[in-house]
């Protein structure tokens, strides 16, 4: 009998809202989020320090997408053998080294190296701490993952909130070098909970089919395929959020007028809005389903761009970003849960499918936005990536799967 397969009943973590194991991956999502929030101040001093202009620092941001991408198939093919526990912790400890030593590089080259090692933990960490999500949801009577993603939000707001003031006052290197004690000082309590998830089957059955009826080819390949159709949508919903985590910044300085100390705002008000609306996330898919909740939450989104690019002045933009916040907060863990229920397919190898795809859309394709906005501007750009979203409501049919019971 495979582990995903046990009854509630059977378990003993049914009987509780927050057990120790919802904590643990929720602290994973923190800590994921906030290195990448004390990222986003980090942007505008880092390029100015090595002289990049917006088509070299897209390119160091490709860079951390080809290493994410490339880690992600890879992390879950180890995980339908081994499961997401040790996998988590080990990307984790690996991570808590990333920020301070792409702030080091002395070099492009070198921070190409660092910049590479950063996306290849951050990815692989995502692959695994939602496949350990997925898991600890199905031990629960009501959806979580929108909550996990609210932790990550949470993170992302502090990063990025607190570090353009912390930069300001004790300099890029010390800062990083803080956020990576707090990295490994969360890894403590975050190793003791976090659920063991390993599948004794999988020994038997690496492919990740898991059983003979699942192993069938023709539903393999179509249990393959609706990942992917997943893995699409969040595609084009992430490439809006993966905009502001790596433009945001630097549009607010450049053509809204910003400073270095309010520069990380944006991302700031984008977290706050999306974390908020993260842990109120779980209760409206459980009321409304997740296809409609897809398709209201893109109109929504689609709003806050429009705001983004009509932007005037730094308050306008803030609430551009925060209603966008709005708009995103649960297009992710929606798919992601969809992805973790795909009958025919293990969570972490259909996880793995549909984040690979999907975080291309967050990682990779800012590269390309970063291009387009040094010849055209900001503005443009953000108006543009409407169209991403309006593509997830036409596809948000294939969310549908995030509704099925444990």
């Amino acid at each position: 009998m495979r582990s995903s397969d046990v009854s509630r009943s059977a378990i003993p973590d049914a009987s509780s809202s927050w057990p120790a194991s919802r904590v643990a991956v929720s602290g994973a999502f923190l800590a994921n989020g906030l290195v990448l929030g004390s990222w986003t101040p980090h942007i505008p001093v880092f390029a100015s320090r090595l002289g990049l202009g917006e088509t070299q620092l897209g390119i160091l941001i490709f860079v951390f997408g080809i290493g994410a991408v490339l880690a992600m198939p890879v992390v879950g093919a180890v995980m339908a053998r081994f499961g997401s526990k040790r996998i988590t912790l080990t990307l984790h400890v690996l991570l808590s080294f990333a920020l301070p030593l792409l702030i080091l590089a002395p070099t492009p080259w070198l921070a190409a190296a660092a910049i590479l090692f950063f996306g290849m933990t951050m990815g692989g960490m995502d692959v695994a701490m939602n496949s350990n999500a997925v898991s600890v949801e199905r031990r629960l009577p009501r959806a979580m993952m929108s909550s996990c993603h609210g932790f990550w939000s949470v993170g992302g707001f502090l990063g990025a909130a607190l570090g353009g003031v912390l930069i300001a006052r004790l300099g890029p290197v010390p800062h990083a070098v803080l956020v990576a004690i707090v990295m490994l000082a969360l890894t403590v309590p975050i190793s003791r909970h976090l659920l063991e998830d390993r599948d004794p089957s999988a020994a038997r059955d690496p492919s990740g089919a898991g059983g003979s009826a699942e192993g069938n080819v023709s539903l393999r390949n179509g249990a393959v395929l609706t990942a992917v159709a997943v893995g699409v949508c969040a595609l084009l919903s992430m490439v809006p959020e993966g905009s502001t985590i790596d433009w945001s910044a630097i549009y607010l300085r450049d053509e809204v007028g910003a400073s270095i100390a309010t520069s990380g705002f944006g991302f700031a008000a984008f977290s706050a809005t999306m974390a908020l609306c993260r842990f109120l996330g779980d209760g409206v898919r459980d009321r409304l389903g997740a296809v409609l909740t897809v398709r209201l939450s893109v109109v929504i989104g689609m709003a806050g761009l429009v705001l983004v690019a009509s932007a005037g002045s730094l308050p306008l933009a803030l609430l551009g970003f925060a209603v966008m916040g709005v708009g995103l907060s649960n297009l992710a863990p929606v798919a992601f849960s969809a992805a973790g229920n795909i009958h025919g397919l293990r969570p972490g190898v259909a996880i793995s499918i549909a984040t690979t795809i999907g975080y291309s859309g967050i990682l990779v394709a800012p590269s390309a936005i970063g291009f387009f906005a040094e010849h055209f501007g900001f503005r443009p750009v953000f108006l543009g990536l409407c169209a991403c979203l309006a593509v997830v409501a036409l596809l948000a049919g294939v969310m549908r799967g995030a509704d099925r019971s444990a």
